[in-house]
């Protein structure tokens, strides 16, 4: 198969989809890789160390839409793109399309095969593909809220640590999974006082068990959001319902309950955000205030620390790349259940439920065309 690695185009995105080592498993799998010149710089890697890997340079993007038979990306396409994009081509990528109507009505149009990051699913429920970019994503949220509650920021001027004689700071995370695990985690190690939602009951017994005596795991319902808000320094919105759109749990109610100064950091503004006042961001203009509390909603959180980000991602993705370039698409999804569940849009149809109930569009199940 000829596989074809995009540079990314999304504002302040320096991640690659593939580093060198991992073309040159592909290749070592008699497969061809295409990456498009410069796409792995912003990560750290040259054309040159591409080179040596197996790795054929093209100089467009156009170039690797026209010769490879499965393209990946880290972010979904771009509009640019949406005309380059094949039928019976495979997409591989983050796709979040519960959340852009307008990308998935361009996929449903290129009549390709689009396989999402984000859904691929195993057994027990857990998003392999996900996870590494939540994990970043987590840490990253603390670090962000720390930062834009300085003063110079924009912020409350709050220490989220505190000092000695001095309260810290507090810090609210909604969602018990594996990005506020990682954002409690950092604040914590900050020394705020951090509470942690979450519905699930099991989950928050567990987060008991291993979170540290200055994290306060609790039941979350609109009422406990509610008397928290006004509590918090930070809030962080780390919530996800895989491959639909986010529930809203902030509302502006709320927000004008917050103290002045106060932050919030949408981690899931990816699938619509989280708070009713999320607006999506980008890395050279992350926040903007609403009722005097700052919002941060970078969409692509992890493209900021593209070295960490793009390692972690490549370990995660290219054991299911090698299993789709090595069978095909369809046999890879019959021979392993975690992919199937990665087919968003397959030859114009809708194959995942979600975005289909997003958008009011017809569903075909994706075992349809498995035969």
């Amino acid at each position: 198969m000829i596989v074809g690695i995009l540079k990314e185009i999304k504002i302040a995105e320096n991640r690659v989809c593939m580093t060198p080592a991992g073309v040159e498993e592909m290749v070592q799998h008699g497969h061809t890789v295409l990456v498009e010149t410069n796409a792995g710089v912003g990560s750290g890697f040259s054309d040159a160390t591409y080179i040596e890997h197996g790795a054929e340079i093209v100089e467009t993007a156009k170039t690797v839409f026209d010769r490879a038979d499965m393209v990946m990306h880290v972010k979904e396409p771009q509009p640019s793109e949406y005309e380059l994009i094949r039928s019976g081509q495979i997409v591989f990528t983050y796709l979040h399309l519960a959340a852009e109507e307008r990308l998935t009505k361009a996929l449903i149009e290129s009549k390709a095969v689009c396989i999402a990051y984000e859904t691929i699913q195993k057994e027990d429920g857990s998003l392999p593909l996900l996870i590494p970019m939540s994990e970043v994503a987590g840490r990253m949220a603390t670090q962000q809220g720390a930062k834009y509650l300085e003063m110079a920021q924009g912020g409350s001027g709050v220490l989220l640590g505190g000092v000695t004689g001095v309260e810290p700071g507090t810090v609210v995370v909604i969602g018990g999974g594996v990005v506020g695990i990682n954002a409690a985690q950092m604040a914590c190690g900050l020394g705020a006082k951090v509470y942690i939602l979450d519905k699930n009951l099991d989950r928050l017994r567990y987060l008991s068990e291993i979170m540290p005596s200055n994290c306060i795991p609790i039941m979350s319902n609109k009422a406990t959001v509610r008397r928290l808000v006004k509590e918090a320094d930070v809030v962080i919105g780390a919530v996800l319902v895989a491959g639909a759109k986010a529930p809203r749990l902030v509302t502006r109610d709320m927000l004008s309950t917050m103290k002045p100064g106060s932050v919030l950091v949408d981690v899931a503004i990816d699938q619509g955000g989280c708070f009713e006042t999320s607006q999506p961001t980008t890395h050279t203009k992350p926040v903007y205030e609403i009722d005097g509390v700052v919002h941060y909603c970078v969409a692509n959180m992890p493209g900021a620390v593209a070295k960490t980000s793009t390692l972690a991602l490549t370990n995660a993705t290219l054991p299911y790349a090698l299993q789709i370039a090595d069978k095909g698409w369809q046999r890879a999804m019959q021979e392993n259940d975690e992919i199937k569940p990665g087919a968003n849009v397959i030859d114009g149809q809708v194959t995942y439920q979600a975005v289909a109930e997003a958008f009011d569009l017809s569903y075909t199940p994706v075992s349809e065309f498995l035969g």
